[in-house]
């Protein structure tokens, strides 16, 4: 399956592995959709769709923990997926990468969580402490984790030495409730499952920040030029995107002598000049007026700034809308990905 389409041929086409149910699921769908790029997806239980603005793309719905695997193994030339998942599976050395790795979705914490009971531990270094106390009394620190690998990794770098992990699929934060755990390391989004359950947060036990993240092939996009490319429109919109949702556009129309006077008025302030100054047209107004329409890309934050500012300068009726996309000249990204590749 790695190289070829379902049929057994070579495939062309680009293989995005989304995922297929679970808290990530609709977030993915809605970003992707965000970025223009809406998925289709036939049949509710099914494992491909298709997204029409990229007809080279070929969508493959997968468990969110089987996605860094796919990726890893080349049956997917691209992943989104939690960074928590694939901090936790990847393959040291191997042909999966990071390509973005904070899309703006799916936001939680990793993190140590002990049972509220537990009055004489609020740091790493009591956990440490207690670790010795158990080791001493001969028994070790029971741990319940669905990530053992990032856990066992924080653990030791804490000094917390002795202990046992479990490693489970399910429940985690019910296993100190019913014995079968001394404390545990989860995902956490707004912290009220773990106070539901009388657990609270150990104040430097944060393990790791995750958020839905866009991972890759290096083998696979460097061995077939048209995938890469794919990719290429893939990381472009997305960037593109992103950058596209921290500005507005403003457009007023403002009288002056002529198109270098309205520039020069705009410009007098720099919160107002956008990104690299104004755009200015004239407007063929039926009283003969000599009025210009200028139209300026600027940061969100400046926006009352920047709208003071141009009625103050004579601007009439100053229209604000949200950008879609705001491409930059190349896109860094993606010419991070090509260095990555060994192909800049």
């Amino acid at each position: 399956m790695q190289n070829s389409s379902s049929n057994g041929q070579v495939r062309d086409r680009l293989r995005l592995a989304v995922p297929s149910d679970g808290v990530m699921y609709e977030g993915t769908l809605d970003f992707l959709s965000a970025s223009g790029m809406r998925v289709r997806r036939p049949n509710p239980r099914g494992y491909t769709g298709e997204m029409r603005a990229l007809r080279g793309v070929e969508i493959v719905f997968q468990r969110n923990s089987d996605i860094t695997a796919r990726v890893e193994e080349g049956d997917a030339d691209l992943g989104l997926v939690g960074f928590d998942n694939f901090a936790e599976t990847r393959i040291d050395d191997g042909d999966a990468l990071v390509v973005i790795e904070a899309l703006g979705y799916g936001h939680c914490e990793l993190v140590t969580a002990v049972p509220d009971s537990w009055v004489d531990v609020e740091s790493m270094a009591d956990l440490a402490d207690l670790s010795i106390d158990f080791q001493e009394s001969g028994r070790e620190l029971r741990i319940a984790t669905k990530y053992p690998v990032l856990t066992r990794r924080f653990l030791h770098q804490h000094d917390v030495n002795y202990f046992t992990l479990k490693r489970l699929s399910g429940a985690v934060e019910l296993t100190p409730a019913i014995g079968y755990a001394d404390f545990i390391v989860d995902l956490t989004a707004s912290g009220q499952t773990l106070s539901e359950n009388h657990l609270k947060r150990v104040a430097d036990g944060t393990v790791l920040e995750s958020e839905g993240a866009l991972i890759a092939n290096r083998r696979m996009l460097r061995e077939h030029p048209e995938r890469l490319e794919t990719a290429r429109e893939i990381i472009e919109r997305i960037e593109a995107s992103q950058s596209a949702s921290t500005y507005s556009r403003l457009t007023a129309n403002i009288e002056g002598e002529s198109e270098q006077a309205v520039a020069a008025k705009v410009l007098e302030l720099p919160e107002a000049s956008g990104i690299s100054g104004p755009t200015i047209s004239p407007v063929y107004s039926r009283d003969g007026r000599q009025v210009y329409s200028i139209t300026v890309s600027i940061p969100k934050r400046d926006l009352t700034a920047a709208v003071d500012h141009l009625r103050s300068i004579g601007g009439a009726s100053v229209s604000v809308s949200d950008a879609v996309y705001l491409f930059r000249e190349e896109s860094n990204i993606y010419a991070r990905l090509l260095d990555a590749l060994g192909l800049s």
